[in-house]
């Protein structure tokens, strides 16, 4: 049988997509800057369908591109052209939360959005939240390791997975779901893939770790004058404020986009920076707030303590990326910078993106807490330029950061990571064991090794 005939053996042929309409909405991603066509899209329904597609795909030499809600920004789930998109969307079953331990097993098509009701309804919450949670599925926020605004507190998705279920390049089925936080028996293949971004295998289900949901919060925005009282913010509310879960920063011309497409008025002063950070607790963390606001000297901030009010200010911090894309389609550049370097590095920016681009306009915002900061470069020219990416990660490298916080390598950076990670080789030689036909994500994160 052909490849296609043998794929629709599988999944079923409502499930094997080649209709170029069909396949349209997998092709591209949601920055519009990568993609192209895929020779079919394939929907398997379980963990058992993923690997007896991997065999299908193995046995013709044919490239898959593992695929859940296509949220990724990096070109790391869309295909090169000519691969098979494995789109993982219909494993997006919740199995009822283990109280006890406060686990969930979820599939990889579930939508962070599903696991967050399921937590909600067992009077927990899941650690991790983001803007796409209505699209972004757990495999590909696994799989790329995906952080968001409360990573502060709860850690990366590394940090939820408590263990996950994957499918390797040969359609092998590996498992470890039991849960047990200590299981020392030999080196956890599992952990090798989170953050692989679906080179090394595919997850297919994840045991989600839940974290306690409190019922009283408070945030506030709070306008300030330099880079450097956002810092003192943060160290203010790290030590007088232990109920903190998200400190975020937001420049000007972030702020300004955001309450424009929203058709808002600014609620606190303008500034060159601004600081929005929530507080959550079992009590009114209120006084928490204010304890850190008078060490840190802040007299001007928009606090809200109420469910409505601080959704309105979350609206301002999680539109700005909806703001940037209504103007333009961006270079969005997720990487993160040490504290100590943070002020040296905005200082810079301006400058190396100017001398790549001079009539780009740059605008900056994300995670005070952690270091990550969303770099969005729009009328920068040709999209297919890298010039202005080069420019900003080489900064990123100069002053001891990483060229991805988040969002992961993808094909947009893969370039870029031998550069990064002194211990290149060994990746590709961990890709090289794993998958040697290299049929996984070809062309993402890692490039082959070249022989001589």
């Amino acid at each position: 049988m052909s490849l296609l005939d043998e794929l629709r053996a599988v999944v079923g042929d409502a499930h094997v997509l080649t209709d170029p309409d069909l396949r349209a909405p997998f092709e591209r991603d949601w920055t519009g800057r990568f993609g192209a066509d895929a020779l079919a899209v394939v929907r398997p329904a379980d963990t058992e369908q993923v690997s007896a597609v991997v065999r299908v795909c193995a046995a013709h030499d044919v490239a898959l591109v593992p695929q859940g809600g296509n949220t990724g920004l990096v070109g790391g789930g869309v295909p090169r052209g000519g691969e098979v998109v494995l789109s993982l969307t219909r494993l997006n079953t919740v199995a009822p939360v283990d109280p006890a331990l406060r686990h969930v097993l979820v599939g990889a098509g579930a939508t962070l959005a599903q696991l967050h009701v399921s937590a909600a309804a067992a009077g927990l919450a899941t650690g991790l939240d983001f803007r796409a949670r209505d699209s972004a599925t757990l495999g590909g926020i696994v799989a790329c390791n995906a952080g968001g605004a409360r990573a502060l507190r709860y850690g990366t998705a590394r940090a939820r997975v408590a263990g996950l279920e994957a499918v390797l390049a040969d359609g092998t089925i590996i498992s470890r779901l039991s849960g047990l936080a200590k299981d020392n028996a030999g080196v956890d293949l599992s952990q090798l893939l989170i953050g692989s971004e679906g080179t090394l295998g595919i997850i297919t289900r994840v045991l989600w770790q839940l974290v306690p949901r409190y019922p009283s919060r408070v945030a506030a925005l709070v306008p300030l004058p330099d880079i450097e009282s956002a810092s003192g913010l943060l160290a203010a509310l790290t030590t007088h404020a232990p109920a903190l879960e998200a400190c975020e920063l937001l420049t000007h011309d972030a702020l300004s986009l955001s309450l424009q497409h929203q058709r808002r008025t600014n609620p606190v002063e303008d500034a060159p920076f601004y600081v929005f950070t929530e507080l959550a607790d079992h009590e009114d963390p209120t006084p928490q707030l204010v304890a850190a606001f008078e060490h840190a000297g802040i007299e001007d901030a928009a606090v809200a303590d109420d469910t409505t009010s601080r959704e309105r200010l979350w609206d301002l911090r999680e539109g700005v990326a909806e703001a940037i894309a209504s103007v333009g389609v961006p270079h969005k550049l997720d990487v993160g910078v040490p504290l100590a370097q943070l002020g040296a590095f905005l200082t810079e920016l301006p400058l190396v993106v100017r001398a790549a681009a001079s009539d780009a306009r740059l605008v900056v915002f994300g995670h005070l807490g952690d270091g990550n900061l969303h770099v969005n470069v729009l009328d920068a020219g040709d999209h297919t330029d890298t010039t202005v990416d080069d420019a900003v990660l080489g900064l990123v490298l100069d002053h001891g950061g990483t060229i991805s916080a988040e969002h992961g390598i993808g094909t947009a950076k893969a370039h870029w990571l031998e550069r990064a990670r002194p211990e290149y080789a060994v990746l590709q030689g961990l890709k090289a064991w794993l998958d040697p036909a290299g049929t996984l994500n070809p062309g993402s994160v890692l490039l082959r090794a070249t022989t001589t």
